[in-house]
């Protein structure tokens, strides 16, 4: 049975696709069939989500996988909002605890590679490729070219790296909150082997812009880490994130 008709038996011929959900990135689609709700994604990012999810279960919360037939993925519905959306008092002190317990992973035991010489190729790749909108730059960044962050990635490379299993895009969105039990991690494609920081960073981006200095701080305490915060690793990795 090919995945189509697997998909039309699992969910009907008369579910209902949409693309407009929370965080829709284009390529994923949340489908409904009677009370039953799954999100299928598609592409590229799929076969590595996929194999991600199957190394994550047992080891921290994560969506279930209902199928899979490269380059698709059918995930259940985890039925909770995201911390985004739910934005609880204690946002900050419940992502920084979901993502110490991500970082505790046994570095050895993964088997994904997110350390710096394997990501700049992919940055190198991407710039390359004209994959890059520079107009989705922070504010700070805009007006450089993806070459001359390219350049300046190089050239301010880290010479160390605090490894851990690494999320690869740490949002707020991407931890979902049932009303009992363990936060729920989701959208791991890009989880592997990196330093802390290329987390940190996109959870200070996004903590401190959108919520403020306090929950930011909220977050560091949870998370184990106050006092000894690299400010330049912090930029280095939200600088990386532009060009993924």
């Amino acid at each position: 049975m090919n995945l189509r008709d697997r998909l039309h038996r699992l969910i009907g011929r008369d579910a209902v696709w949409s693309a407009d959900h929370e965080g829709a990135s284009g390529t994923a689609l949340r489908v409904t069939s009677g009370s039953e709700v799954f999100y299928v994604k598609h592409g590229p990012l799929a076969q590595a989500e996929h194999l991600r999810l199957r190394w994550l279960r047992g080891r921290v919360p994560v969506p279930e996988v209902v199928a899979f037939e490269d380059p698709v993925l059918v995930l259940a519905d985890v039925g909770a909002p995201s911390l985004e959306t739910a934005a609880p008092a204690d946002m900050g002190s419940v992502l920084g605890r979901t993502l110490r317990v991500l970082h505790e992973l046994p570095v050895a035991e993964c088997p994904f590679d997110g350390r710096l010489p394997v990501v700049l190729e992919r940055t190198d790749a991407n710039v390359r490729d004209s994959l890059v909108d520079p107009d989705d730059f922070d504010d700070d960044h805009q007006g450089l070219t993806s070459e001359a962050i390219q350049e300046r990635l190089l050239a301010t490379r880290p010479p160390v790296e605090d490894l851990v299993v690494a999320h690869g895009d740490y949002t707020p969105s991407n931890v979902l909150l049932p009303a009992s039990g363990e936060p729920v991690v989701i959208d791991v494609p890009a989880l592997g082997v990196a330093d802390r920081y290329r987390d940190l960073a996109i959870a200070h981006r996004d903590l401190s812009e959108d919520h403020g200095p306090e929950v930011w701080e909220k977050f560091l305490s949870a998370y184990g880490l106050v006092d000894d915060l690299d400010e330049e690793r912090l930029y280095y990795y939200r600088l990386l994130d532009e060009l993924l």
